[in-house]
């Protein structure tokens, strides 16, 4: 097949991206058809700068503002994806929509094919929006350093019928200190033979790590470990909704009321363990896909991920802090949820002691109220993550040949050969984990999985959105040196 057919064939469904700078041509005028079909107008998502306010100093920041004024969108579960993305910055942009599947074309990917909407630029997204759950959006750039990234909610006809209040979580690092400062430091200390943190204790437990490769224990969250510094960037904040501990968001809720909460780590380089302290809460859902409730209080999130945690609270009268707190560190971000008339408490930035590493702890309990249908796999690939600390390189092995064709069951095993924890995004599917540490699993069904140091998964996904589909760190400085393949639909390449 060739390419223009491939393109053809790939414009001919009801999906559409619109605008001037649409990269692909033929697709601009179906979609001014399918623009004109539509009676309602597309919502407006605008791309512009904010102020806020981190530890008593004012900082200018991107933003994501939908219609109403607030940060991101929510939309219902079955409508189309009509948005009309306008940019208000004065510096090229992109979003994309983590956790939904658009056609290719939309995907918000810089030249992956669209080109990136220029200042003062307005683009029309339409698509069907597809499955409920907890997404996001957010820059594939530098740019979601800053902030350049806002909840996306898909609400279902059952979430409207349920007696319970929703909290949205977006949680984030911050730095004074810009992206491409961080990422110069990055590779600029590294390429003097100084590391930009302490890995001296990570390096020191590879002898340990590659004993445990082929074993259960890899990838399990362990108490020794916890010493090791696992953050390539210490931040100045760690906000929950734009803000610190020092001034959080309080949430008012009802006595005896049922709160589901939306987590998003949308933290470039930071995971963190949600702590809902003396509630105790029940895990329904990850990356907007729904599991069979896990019972508990404290629930491991990195980067990219989403957790729907459902909580019931007391009939007294309480304020109830629902702490994020950095893996390895003593840091915390968080919320508090408080009826009428509680006292709320101020609570420290930091911890007592080192929040616990993120492992498969969790991820072995997970089990899908909608796993993939029973079939065999059609090809199976085995990629490699590599990294090397001193050089600040990242890297996907075996990745030039991850060519599929339309209809297959797809699997994909991940192994990681470095000395980091990578959280693995795939673009434009939904996966579901299927072998953890060489043991098949009925895994849930997710877009961003934890990949520990030395450990390894298997992901199985159907073909069935063609394209050329970003499968990356969501670790953004690791993304941006290297840890980033392509699943490529057969035609396209």
């Amino acid at each position: 097949m060739q390419r223009r057919e491939f393109l053809n064939g790939l414009m001919a469904g009801a999906a559409a991206l619109v605008g001037p700078s649409a990269a692909l041509l033929p697709m601009r005028s179906l979609a001014q058809d399918a623009a004109a079909k539509t009676s309602a107008e597309p919502r407006n998502l605008s791309v512009g700068y904010r102020t806020i306010d981190v530890r008593g100093r004012s900082a200018r920041v991107f933003g994501l503002v939908g219609p109403d004024g607030t940060p991101g969108l929510t939309l219902d579960i079955g409508s189309e994806f009509d948005v009309a993305l306008s940019s208000a910055i004065d510096e090229p942009t992109l979003i994309h929509w983590h956790g939904l599947t658009p056609p290719w074309a939309a995907d918000g990917v810089p030249d992956n094919p669209a080109a990136r909407l220029k200042p003062s630029e307005t683009r029309r997204y339409i698509f069907p929006v597809g499955a409920g759950g907890t997404h996001w959006m957010h820059a594939h750039t530098l740019q979601e350093q800053n902030l350049l990234a806002a909840p996306l909610i898909v609400r279902t006809a059952e979430d409207g019928k349920r007696d319970e209040q929703e909290v949205v979580v977006l949680l984030h690092d911050f730095s004074f200190t810009s992206a491409e400062e961080l990422l110069a430091k990055l590779k600029g200390n590294a390429a003097h033979g100084a590391k930009p943190m302490d890995h001296g204790a990570m390096q020191g437990m590879s002898g340990m790590q590659h004993m445990m490769s082929g074993s259960d224990m890899a990838g399990m969250a362990m108490p020794g470990i916890a010493a090791m510094d696992l953050n390539d960037v210490d931040y100045d904040a760690y906000l929950a909704n734009d803000r610190t501990l020092d001034d959080p968001e309080v949430v008012r809720v009802e006595k005896g009321a049922r709160v589901r909460l939306r987590i998003i780590n949308g933290a470039t380089a930071t995971a963190f363990t949600i702590d809902t302290g003396q509630l105790y809460g029940e895990l329904v859902a990850v990356d907007g896909q729904g599991v069979q409730p896990v019972p508990g209080t404290s629930f491991p999130v990195s980067m990219g991920q989403r957790l729907d945690i459902r909580l019931s609270l007391p009939k007294e009268v309480g304020a109830f802090p629902v702490l994020a707190r950095r893996e390895g560190g003593l840091e915390r971000a968080g919320i508090i949820l408080a009826t009428a008339g509680a006292t709320v408490r101020k609570i420290a930035v930091e911890g007592d002691a080192k929040e616990p590493v993120l492992g498969f702890d969790l991820e072995q309990r997970l089990r899908p109220l909608r796993p993939l249908k029973a079939r065999p796999a059609d090809r199976r690939f085995n990629l490699s993550l590599t990294g090397d600390m001193a050089a600040y390189t990242w890297g996907v092995d075996g990745a030039d040949g991850l060519v599929v064709k339309r209809g297959e069951r797809i699997e994909v095993a991940i192994s990681n050969a470095s000395m980091m924890a990578h959280p693995m995004h795939l673009h434009g599917h939904h996966f579901q984990v299927v072998g953890i540490n060489g043991t098949p699993v009925a895994g849930a069904v997710r877009d961003t999985v934890l990949v520990p140091p030395m450990a390894s998964v298997v992901l199985a996904f159907d073909a069935d959105n063609p394209g050329r589909w970003p499968l990356h760190c969501h670790h953004l400085y690791h993304m941006a040196t290297g840890m980033m393949a392509y699943v490529t639909y057969d035609g396209i390449g």
